[in-house]
């Protein structure tokens, strides 16, 4: 019976003979078909990940693997381009478009030894909080199928947590891979704006759009973001920072056995940090705010205790710009928004209308009606209406005055402290329809992530603890731009203290 821990613990059986990357790939395609009320795939690549599986089996018949990712059998967010598969956005206005090319995310995936098994559900033009949005259904949450399984990259979150692939790409615009990962109790981590390519990652908001990893372990989402990050010709705001040797940095006590062929200088590093105490600030605001659930806000701050008793300084820090975020994000990201989404017009993208008629204007508008669900709409009406004559001064040029007041107190926070912890959602995951009612409510529950995108700061939601209703919920942790080595290794130190 094939079971699946690790990536690496995967690839330590590939090489002793105990499974094979074909059986990896059965298990998979009979457990998505087995658990497809779940709808978090929206398409199953079986022949084609049987056929790959079979190859990769081949190469390594010496033992030796292809690649870091070899085998690993990975889903992928309907934003993320794979070439000569459909691509839709979960939308109607793409309904049966295919992929020209691979996006740079996939093909380092696939350069690595990856197995794609197939394209997962999400909010329409990853556009919302609860998987709700998207044509195609809504996606259900393994641990109670009458709840939400978080958005916009819900199908990923839950092909993880039911156990439906090894790890998914998710994107992440103002916290859509950290809010589901929390809704579904695994890891999902945001790195720094820039990190990773987003050639090839349909555009939501190109300024806060973010491609991010689901997975079970640290370890796993660590090695993921090792092979997928670094510079990329096709995309301009990519980073040209180093990547570094993320997989390799995660400490459990002592310094592994397995870490004895990195670098002293590294070495030196870990031991190091295996003995720092770290300090670490709250916003004094975010634990005291309305929302917040109680539960969470006493399993939070009882934590904070105790890494308060592990040596940690923990401290809550005002913040007075937090009721500013939320606004300030939605500001934003819809006006980018609807610049981005103005190409789908039924003439160079997207759904054209059936109905007859000489006048364009009209044409246009009954392709974009039709096309476009109501989330989508509505986002495109705001960014429209801050970005007119008469608005843009009063909305937009004052959102990006209070973006650049959040990045100024953001710096000067790193500059005292190693991280910022907060609760990443402030409820559990809420029941299918609870919400749909009331877009106000909805956006309030991005309070705690959207900041990270705001700031371009990575961050993490780690599954620690569990709601007296009995659904899991995490804790986010942010850290300096470009210090993921910094999230990850502190990461690993909270997970120790797993409540």
């Amino acid at each position: 019976m094939f079971d699946y821990t690790s990536i690496k613990a995967f690839h330590t059986a590939l090489q002793n003979g105990q499974t094979t990357c074909v059986e990896a790939v059965l298990f998979y395609t009979q457990a998505i078909r087995e658990q497809a009320h779940l709808n978090a795939f929206l398409e199953l690549y079986e022949t084609e990940a049987l056929q790959r599986a079979k190859e990769l089996d081949a190469a390594a018949v010496s033992g030796n693997l292809t690649g870091p990712l070899h085998g690993v059998v990975v889903g992928l967010k309907d934003v993320i381009a794979h070439k000569g598969h459909t691509l839709t956005a979960s939308s109607k206005m793409l309904s049966n478009f295919q992929s020209l090319y691979n996006a740079t995310a996939t093909q380092k995936l696939l350069d690595a030894g990856a197995i794609i098994i197939g394209r997962q559900n999400c909010d329409e033009f990853a556009m919302g909080s609860s998987n709700e949005n998207s044509a195609f259904g809504p996606v259900l949450n393994a641990a109670d199928n009458t709840r939400v399984a978080g958005g916009s990259s819900g199908g990923s979150a839950v092909a993880v947590q039911a156990g439906l692939c090894m790890v998914s790409l998710g994107s992440d615009t103002g916290g859509s891979v950290r809010q589901p990962a929390d809704f579904c109790g695994i890891i999902g981590l945001k790195p720094s704006y820039g990190r990773i390519s987003r050639y090839g990652l349909i555009a939501y908001a190109s300024s806060f759009d973010q491609i991010g990893i689901f997975s079970t372990s640290l370890e796993d989402a660590a090695l993921v973001l090792e092979v997928i990050a670094g510079p990329d010709e096709y995309d301009s705001t990519v980073a040209q920072e180093a990547v570094l040797p993320y997989s390799k940095a995660i400490l459990k006590g002592t310094i592994a056995p397995e870490t004895a062929n990195i670098s002293n200088e590294l070495s030196e590093e870990k031991i190091a940090h295996a003995a720092k105490k770290f300090k670490l600030a709250y916003f004094k605001e975010a634990l005291e705010h309305p929302s917040l659930d109680k539960n969470i806000q006493e399993q939070t701050l009882a934590y904070f205790e105790r890494l308060k008793q592990e040596g940690h300084t923990v401290t809550a820090i005002d913040f007075s710009l937090l009721e500013y975020v939320v606004p300030t994000y939605y500001v934003l990201t819809t006006a980018e928004a609807s610049s981005n989404l103005s190409r789908y017009d039924g003439v160079r993208y997207g759904h054209r209308t059936a109905a007859t008629g000489n006048d364009l204007t009209e044409m246009y508008k009954a392709s974009r009606s039709e096309g476009f669900g109501e989330e989508v709409k509505r986002r495109i009406l705001l960014g429209t209406f801050v970005l007119s004559e008469g608005f843009y001064d009063a909305y937009f040029t004052k959102a990006q005055q209070v973006r650049q007041l959040l990045k100024q107190q953001t710096n000067s926070i790193f500059q005292e402290f190693d991280a910022i912890l907060s609760p990443t959602v402030p409820s559990p995951a809420f029941k299918i329809g609870e919400k749909t009612n009331d877009p106000i409510e909805m956006f309030l529950g991005d309070i705690y992530t959207v900041y990270a995108n705001l700031v371009g700061i990575p961050a993490i939601s780690l599954p620690l603890f569990t709601h007296t209703n009995g659904m899991p919920f995490g804790l986010q942790v942010m850290t300096r731009s470009f210090d993921e080595m910094g999230l990850i290794q502190l990461s690993a130190r909270l997970m120790e203290l797993k409540s």
